[in-house]
């Protein structure tokens, strides 16, 4: 189970470095994890088991959701972890969700999400301004 943030710089070539703690579990089942489009502004970096089981629901999705298909199978890329545990975020996903040097890597439980460190901030700020969602209304803190 993924959890935690860990605020990131992507080097020059647009590689991002996952946290120690992170790299052993991202690979368990190979040596690639898929990252793609996130429709809230962000990506998602799965591990390859994770990403079979997901990837799976997504393409059983009825035919009014193609566009969701479109923007999680359809950006979806496999990278490889170097031996540093450097993964490269392409231009393209990396472009399309405003990634340019820093960012956020946030723990989903079975993934993480990977913000632009500014649109991160922005979009929790917003969110807590906002009144309690319904979904927590009798959830204890």
């Amino acid at each position: 189970m993924f959890q935690g943030a860990s605020s990131l710089s992507l080097d020059a070539k647009g590689r991002l470095s996952i946290p120690t703690r992170h790299r052993d579990a991202l690979v368990q089942a190979g040596a690639s994890i898929t990252i793609t489009r996130h429709p809230h502004g962000c990506l998602m970096v799965f591990p390859r088991d994770e990403w079979e089981a997901f990837s799976s629901k997504i393409a059983k999705l009825p035919l009014d959701a193609q566009w969701y298909k479109r923007m999680f199978l359809g950006n979806a890329m496999e990278v490889e972890m170097d031996a540093t545990g450097r993964v490269l975020v392409s231009p393209e996903l990396r472009a399309a969700v405003g990634i340019t040097k820093e960012a956020i890597l946030m723990g989903m439980g079975s993934h993480f999400e990977l913000w632009d460190k500014a649109t991160y901030e922005e979009k929790e700020a917003e969110a807590l301004e906002k009144m309690t969602p319904e979904a927590l209304k009798d959830f204890a803190f």
